[in-house]
């Protein structure tokens, strides 16, 4: 009989074979691998991954890694893992899940970093991937679940930051083939690195956290590798991983022989612009309500607006009534609603500055009024937006959204799953490339040898590299 909890899922991390993986669970995550290959892409052009890859620059070595659509560009696995972490997060454009995290961008950034930099002998296959990667996610959902606490949207740690490093060690150890103690240290070491509170949320340090739990897993798990030992019941104890959760109470996990995957239970949201999930719910409720008042001829009738109510949960940190930078409108309710309103759509470049401090933007959010309903909790499986836009001669629309398109409930069709890939990859990469990666990932189980996935994610091709493709 298990001990702790933190063995029980050093035992899971270790336990976990290919055949565990269900036909549904390789597919979902194949659409979060293809998702967030394609933020990351599109992460490479923002201020904050250059100033990410200056900084990592000073730490280059003989072993190195591909930073993604950097064909010139390479680091060590640790510091590819963060650059392109904080790629993935830099637009708040990666995916989502309950309770509250990005799972995708602290773990695949770790499994592209190492199969590259490590001399394997078979290679590294797909299917090694699509396990540590999942391996990794699970880790990360069987933490919040044990919190009531994780349920709701954060208010003091950012969850990538926590439970993203601890998944980020948890697939580095799967992929490194870590012995079951090993797991069990890589777990201990990686509580001591995680954590980030909430105050830098809606600025540029924000895309960091995902990138330090990138980094910080597979630092985790070297040091475990080495023999470097910690609390082998860091995930047991309140004054341990507990440290970051309210109402803490962990469990052992189940045998293996009755796993399940958290997965395979709830898919994960993926966005269509890029923002704070919240925001999503607020724009579709706006783009219904736009069409009351918007005719093909006419422009929005800003002038006529007396009131805009936005219904909606308490998020003290996406409440944010005049955003000044892109990271700040990115965490508003009232800009993307004005923004929805105004412009019909929400795009990459709706955050750019001329958008934000558009007068007719400026106008329109003086005119934004919050309420919180007490049944609309900030939960992203339960919340609801509601808006009301009433014109100065008294007539009021009201439309609310349940669900938006690209939540769990209401998934992204793969049509438009790779439409969103193509815009975001092709800022970086060549067309051909482009659609080498879509077909890539969508026979991610049948790749023999994961060097032709990063041959790719370079920006550029071999002729081995298009040899190995075609058979696939």
């Amino acid at each position: 009989m298990l001990k702790s909890v933190t063995e029980s899922f050093a035992k899971v991390i270790h336990g976990l074979k290919v055949g565990h993986l269900t036909d549904q669970v390789i597919q979902r995550s194949k659409r979060m691998i293809l998702d967030t290959l394609g933020v990351g892409f599109l992460g490479t052009s923002t201020d904050v991954f250059h100033k990410a890859s200056q900084y990592s620059k000073i730490y280059s070595s003989n072993i190195s890694s591909t930073v993604w659509g950097q064909p010139d560009f390479r680091l060590p696995p640790t510091y590819a893992a963060f650059v392109n972490g904080v790629a993935i997060h830099s637009m708040d454009f990666d995916d989502t899940w309950h309770p509250a995290t990005h799972p995708s961008g602290a773990v695949l950034p770790v499994l592209t970093a190492l199969s590259e930099a490590l001399p394997q002998s078979p290679k590294f296959s797909g299917l090694d991937l699509l396990l540590a990667f999942n391996v990794g996610i699970e880790v990360q959902g069987r933490l919040m679940h044990f919190s009531k606490e994780a349920k709701d949207i954060p208010k003091r740690f950012h969850p990538p930051s926590v439970v993203g490093t601890l998944g980020s060690a948890a697939a580095a150890s799967k992929f490194l083939g870590l012995s079951l103690t090993k797991c069990q240290e890589a777990l201990a070491i990686a509580v001591s690195y995680a954590g980030a509170p909430m105050a830098n949320a809606a600025t540029e340090t924000k895309p960091l956290h995902i990138g330090n739990a990138a980094k910080h897993g597979i630092e985790a798990a070297f040091l475990a590798m080495l023999g470097l030992q910690g609390n082998k019941q860091a995930l047991d104890l309140e004054a341990g991983f507990g440290a970051f959760y309210a109402n803490y109470s962990p469990k052992v996990l189940p045998n293996l022989d009755s796993h399940t995957w958290l997965l395979d239970q709830q898919d994960v949201a993926i966005k269509s612009f890029p923002a704070h999930l919240a925001t999503h719910w607020v724009a579709d409720a706006a783009a219904s309500v736009r069409k009351h008042l918007v005719t093909e001829t006419a422009l929005f009738p800003t002038e006529h607006i007396k009131r805009v109510v936005l219904r909606i949960p308490k998020v003290q940190y996406v409440n944010r009534p005049f955003p000044d930078s892109e990271h700040e409108a990115r965490h508003s309710f009232q800009y993307v609603a004005c923004a929805m309103l105004l412009d019909g759509d929400i795009t990459v470049s709706s955050f750019q500055k001329h958008q934000i401090n558009r007068p007719q933007v400026r106008e329109l959010l003086s005119k934004v009024e919050l309420e919180h309903p007490p049944d609309n909790l900030p939960s992203f499986n339960t919340l609801y937006c509601e808006i009301s836009v009433t014109l100065k001669d008294g007539t009021t629309f009201t439309h609310r959204s349940d669900t938006f398109y690209g939540h769990w409930r209401k998934p992204l069709n793969q049509k438009d799953l790779e439409a969103k890939f193509r815009a975001n990859a092709s800022t970086t990469l060549s067309c051909d490339t482009v659609e080498s990666l879509i077909k890539i990932v969508e026979k991610l189980e049948d790749l023999e040898d994961c060097s032709v996935l990063t041959t790719l994610l370079k920006g550029s091709s071999t002729p081995e590299a298009a040899s190995k493709l075609s058979s696939i």
